[in-house]
């Protein structure tokens, strides 16, 4: 099955961008009448015909049109250290987004070692493991602020709330804190981890210290992890 994105319709017509288009004319070479797939992002699914094959601008016809409903996954927020080699970000990104999560937070604590990020190489991350997975509901990507700022924006955030390290002190195990059903946000520290400061400063406003098992991760490991037991826990 060959899945595109487009964000643009008209009546019943799909317009694919330059990209897209170059690559289901000139790659997998489409032409008028051949059946694709369409996904735009927000929840629609769709089956259309090739109507004009052009390698700047294909329009396809909808066949049938199926609105995906909410998955589990949405309700996962999960907000990130970015880590120094940025392919383990975006294969945070991409795993995260096959298995399922609602939006992605960015924050730089007082070990990050990365402070800038490609927004527009991390769009076509997500998009590409959405068409991948067959999602049609794209994850929301947060630009990357200072761990305060990150506290202060959530502090008034109405699920359960998280912060994985590995500082010694009481953690809970996610199985047994998790409620499910409901909206979750889950903090993962840099390489070097949380600060003590960092830690308590998340305690402060609201955050449980969290353990996800007795093992020592990856920055984006810890992320994966924490994401795929949501995923578990809500079966």
């Amino acid at each position: 099955m060959q899945v595109f994105f487009s964000n643009e319709r008209q009546d019943n017509f799909l317009i694919l961008d330059e990209i897209e288009s170059k690559h289901c004319v000139r790659v997998l070479r489409k032409k008028e009448g051949d059946e694709i797939h369409v996904l735009n992002g927000v929840g629609g699914f769709f089956r259309a015909v090739v109507f004009e094959a052009n390698k700047n601008r294909t329009v396809v016809e909808i066949v049938e049109e199926i609105q995906q409903n909410a998955f589990p996954g949405m309700q996962t927020t999960i907000a990130i250290a970015p880590t120094k080699n940025m392919s383990r970000v975006e294969w945070f990104l991409e795993k995260a987004t096959e298995i399922g999560i609602g939006e992605f937070a960015f924050f730089y604590s007082k070990n990050s070692e990365r402070m800038k990020l490609r927004y527009d190489r991390l769009d076509k991350v997500v998009q590409s493991a959405c068409k991948q997975s067959l999602k049609a509901f794209f994850p929301k990507i947060n630009e990357a602020k200072s761990f305060k700022e990150l506290l202060m924006e959530y502090q008034d955030f109405k699920g359960q709330k998280f912060i994985a390290h590995c500082n010694d002190g009481a953690k809970k195990q996610l199985k047994s804190a998790y409620k499910k059903g409901v909206e979750v946000l889950i903090l993962i520290g840099p390489e070097g981890d949380f600060t003590i400061e960092e830690v308590a400063a998340a305690e402060s406003k609201g955050f449980v210290s969290l353990s996800l098992g007795e093992a020592r991760l990856r920055t984006e490991t810890a992320a994966l992890v924490a994401c795929h037991s949501i995923q578990f826990l809500e079966m």
